[in-house]
C-alpha cells in the first residue's frame, strides 16, 4: 500500500507589470530545503537560483522566469514564502534618530505591494531627437545583485553592463535602432558617448523603477522618536 499523498492547496495572484493572473501553491519541504541550502552560501546569485526553482515549482502555467522582470518575480515569491511558512514577517529595524537602537516590528506579507515613482518612466529623451526606450532588468539578462563589486571599478563595470543588457530600442528622429541587433561593445560606447545629464536620465530609470515596498511606523523605546521607514526590496523583508 503506497502513503497518502498531501494535496496543497492553490490561490490566485496577479503579476504587477502585466495584470496576468497566475495560480500558485506554497513551497513543500522539498523545495524550503533549496532554499535553506541556497541562504547557508550566503551569496545572493545562490538565493535567487534558489527562488527561481521555487516560483517554477510552485506556480502552474508557463511562467518565463528568464523574461521576468526582476519586480515580478520577488513578488511573486514573497507571496509563496507568505502561504509557505507564514504571512507575517517579524523584522528588525533600526531607529533613523540615533542609527543604533533595533526595535522588532510585524509586517503582513500580503499587504507589500510593488509601487512605480511618479517620476518613472521606460521612455527617455536625450536630445531633441535621440532618446533610448528601456526594458527592465530580468533574471535572465542581469540576475541579481551585478551592480555590487569588490571596488568601485567592479562597481561601474557591473552597472554599465547592466543598463546595456536593458537597452531595448534607440531612436533618433523617424529611424529607430533595436539594441538586440547591437553588440554590447557598441551599446557601452553609446552609454559612453552621454554627457553626466543625459546619463543621470538613465540612472533615473532605475532608481524610480517598481519595487516592493510598504511603510511602517517605529517608535525608538529610548528617545521615544517615532518614525516612518519605507521598506524597499525583497531584502527589507526577511
Amino acid at each position: 500500500m503506497s502513503l497518502p499523498k498531501i494535496n496543497a492547496p492553490e490561490y490566485r495572484l496577479t503579476i504587477p507589470s502585466t495584470d496576468e493572473e497566475i495560480t500558485y501553491r506554497p513551497f513543500l519541504v522539498k523545495e524550503e530545503k533549496l532554499l535553506l541550502i541556497a541562504q547557508e552560501t550566503g551569496t545572493d546569485n545562490a538565493t535567487y537560483d534558489a527562488i527561481k526553482q521555487i516560483i517554477t515549482s510552485c506556480c502552474g502555467g508557463d511562467l518565463n522566469i528568464e523574461k521576468m522582470p526582476l519586480f515580478d518575480m520577488e513578488y511573486i515569491f514573497l507571496n509563496i514564502r507568505a502561504k509557505s511558512v507564514g504571512e507575517v514577517a517579524d523584522l528588525k529595524i533600526t531607529c533613523p534618530d540615533d542609527g543604533e537602537t533595533e526595535v522588532k516590528v510585524e509586517v503582513d506579507l500580503t499587504k507589500v505591494q510593488v509601487v512605480m515613482d511618479e517620476k518613472h518612466d521606460a521612455r527617455i529623451q536625450l536630445t531633441d531627437n535621440v532618446g533610448l526606450l528601456m526594458s527592465y532588468p530580468t533574471f535572465g539578462t542581469v540576475g541579481y545583485g551585478t551592480t555590487v563589486g569588490e571596488d568601485n571599478a567592479s562597481n561601474a563595470k557591473a552597472l554599465f553592463e547592466m543598463i546595456g543588457n536593458c537597452m531595448y530600442q534607440i531612436w533618433e528622429g523617424e529611424e529607430t535602432h533595436d539594441c538586440m541587433d547591437y553588440s554590447q561593445k557598441e551599446k557601452l560606447a553609446f552609454l559612453e558617448s552621454l554627457d553626466h545629464k543625459q546619463f543621470e536620465k538613465v540612472q533615473l530609470f532605475f532608481e524610480t523603477m517598481p519595487t516592493l515596498k510598504h511603510e511602517v511606523e517605529i517608535e525608538n523605546p529610548k528617545t521615544k522618536v517615532k518614525s516612518t521607514i519605507t521598506l524597499s526590496g525583497m531584502n527589507d523583508f526577511f
